[in-house]
């Protein structure tokens, strides 16, 4: 058996190795990349197992904040660079390793873990359950119905490009502004700024997109999108498409004219939007909403609830409402009996030993602890089961959300 262990700074490089080939991705990195991704380790946050003085297996965590219902924010165990060399598969490494890394996460006092998950059927088995969606749309420019001549927001804004250092200088305090008002975002921290605008060189095919910054008529920076474009040319004529990387806005007026520019650029015929939240503004911001097609829906963020009381107490509720929960948790981080009584002014969880309304495992608690699944629709497919007529209906409604939650960064 290959012990589980943490990695030192020493070990980098062979881990990184490692990382890559547990990716499918050339093993070696230049000394410029490594360089930039050591900035990244933290120790005692970097796991994996050696055999035979290789590294075999990774697995690294960070710290993170995530954005609740109402605009709460609690810790999180991000969770990124899983891996396990194909030699050395079904060894239950992967077990201990996320084990480990969830037992400390406990211990420091995270309400939750998050991750992206590569494989959908994987992270159920550690307690994991999607938390939020994403929607991604292609637009059709011609069909869209803008207007051609489009110079700028017709509110009194004003549309400015950004370089690197301006986004640096900006973005940070902008996005945390956005972020404490949606649901599912995590936090972005001054190393993720770096490698985004391309300070730090992580990736060797790093080249630099273009940003663009939405200010209102009073001046506040209120958006930021940053996308690249194609070359594409068809029978002689400009046909290509923009890509947009990341796009948010603290207003809908920031999101409309952000999108009426990408809208507007001269040979770009098609708009590709990224991943978006699956109630996503978007085609609603164009005169003809049919062209804007969906292209992709897919589970994005998993959240590993450890936490129970802090969890649910994080968020806001709309409605007044008491309810048992049954929690089942075959780690036991967040197995038990609780009472939630929520309202409008907030909530309280306590430990019970009352019959429960509702039993369900950790993951289905954390799909609709954001709001981005339904109770309803989880009792319906047996996941959840009510001890009484009602009570799954009365929990729908009580963890329902006025909008869908929406992670917009991979990690």
């Amino acid at each position: 058996m290959n012990d589980v262990r943490t990695a030192t700074e020493a070990d980098f490089d062979d881990w990184q190795r490692a990382l890559a080939v547990g990716f499918t991705q050339p093993p070696a990195l230049g000394r410029e990349q490594l360089d930039a991704r050591r900035r990244r380790f933290t120790p005692g946050r970097y796991l994996g197992a050696v055999d035979g003085g290789r590294w075999v297996a990774t697995f690294r965590s960070f710290e993170q904040e995530l954005t609740t219902v109402g605009g709460g924010v609690v810790p999180a165990d991000a969770i990124s660079g899983v891996t396990v060399s194909p030699t050395h598969r079904r060894r239950g490494l992967l077990s201990r390793m996320m084990a480990q890394d969830l037992a400390a996460a406990r211990e420091r006092g995270d309400v939750v873990a998050t991750l992206l998950a590569a494989e959908y059927p994987i992270y159920g088995r550690f307690g994991f359950g999607p938390a939020t969606w994403l929607s991604r749309w292609t637009v059709d420019v011609p069909r869209a119905g803008l207007d051609p001549r489009w110079s700028g927001p017709d509110d009194g804004g004003r549309i400015e490009l950004l370089d690197g250092a301006e986004v640096r200088k900006l973005g940070p305090e902008l996005f945390d502004r956005f972020r404490r008002g949606q649901p599912g975002a995590v936090s972005r921290n001054e190393l993720w700024w770096e490698e985004f605008t391309g300070t730090l060189r992580a990736h060797a095919d790093y080249a630099e997109p273009v940003h663009a910054l939405y200010r209102s008529a009073s001046g506040e920076a209120q958006g930021l999108v940053t996308y690249r474009s194609d070359d594409t040319w068809t029978g002689q004529q400009p046909d290509q498409t923009a890509r947009v990387e990341r796009l948010f806005g603290t207003t809908p007026a920031a999101e409309r004219a952000l999108w009426h520019y990408m809208c507007s650029i001269d040979w770009i015929t098609k708009v590709d939007s990224g991943g978006r939240g699956p109630d996503d503004l978007l085609p609603y911001f164009l005169p003809d909403s049919r062209a804007a097609r969906i292209a992709e829906q897919s589970d994005m963020l998993w959240v590993r609830i450890l936490d129970v009381v802090r969890a649910l107490e994080a968020r806001t509720y709309d409605q007044e409402g008491a309810l048992v929960l049954e929690i089942v948790d075959d780690a036991g981080y967040a197995g038990g009996r609780y009472r939630l009584e929520t309202s409008p002014q907030g909530a309280s969880c306590t430990a019970t030993t009352a019959s429960p309304d509702l039993t369900l495992g950790v993951q289905e608690l954390a799909s609709v602890w954001l709001g981005g699944e339904s109770l309803l629709r989880l009792a319906a497919l047996g996941r959840v089961r009510a001890a009484r007529e009602g009570a799954a209906r009365q929990a729908d409604a009580l963890f329902r959300s006025p909008g869908r939650p929406w992670c917009p960064d991979d990690f």
